[in-house]
């Protein structure tokens, strides 16, 4: 089966954004390019370490000698993007994602994979390589404005949730919270 992508060179808008309370949050990574609109669900911490590792990889760049690339050391205020999600319509729940940097084009490109439908008791079926195949996946291409843009919003989406307890560092849901503190 051939993959389908869902290809995004220059994507007129790429934010993780959720839907929901903090505590029953879902996360998405949504592209859009015109009017075409691609959501993939994540987790978490998923959201977190994309951010992370792409504010890494832009640090990396500006360390190189004369900045080659003309990486920003912050977000450019003019990208900057504060809005809620647009209707999300679920493509896929993301398993394997991969992060890397084209200098060809000075981009930050994001490959994400469908979380894999293989049930760990289908062992003693023989697999198909067909079947193994990915059906579909996301491929971004993203300036490094713009990567630097998603990088700090992100961090602001998953900061975002419910506060941590000062003195056990668990989640305080709206309910109450009972403390685990570790024995001294």
């Amino acid at each position: 089966m051939p993959t389908r992508v869902h290809e995004f060179a220059w994507p007129d808008r790429v934010v993780i954004g959720t839907v929901g309370l903090p505590g029953a949050r879902t996360f998405y990574l949504q592209v859009r390019t015109g009017k075409q609109i691609v959501s993939i669900a994540l987790e978490k911490q998923q959201s977190a370490e994309l951010a992370g590792k792409i504010d890494e990889i832009l640090d990396q760049l500006i360390a190189l000698e004369g900045n080659p690339f003309s990486i920003p050391t912050g977000t450019p205020i003019e990208l900057v993007d504060n809005d809620p999600l647009e209707a999300v319509e679920e493509q896929f729940r993301t398993g394997a994602m991969t992060l890397g940097w084209d200098p060809t084009t000075a981009q930050v490109i994001i490959e994400a994979y469908p979380l894999s439908d293989v049930d760990a008791d289908d062992d003693d079926d023989p697999v198909d390589g067909n079947d193994a195949e990915v059906a579909e996946m996301l491929l971004v291409r993203m300036p490094v404005g713009t990567a630097r843009a998603f990088a700090k919003r992100t961090r602001e989406v998953v900061g975002a949730g419910r506060p941590a307890c000062p003195l056990c560092g668990s989640p305080v849901d709206p309910d109450g919270h009972v403390c685990t503190l570790p024995e001294v």
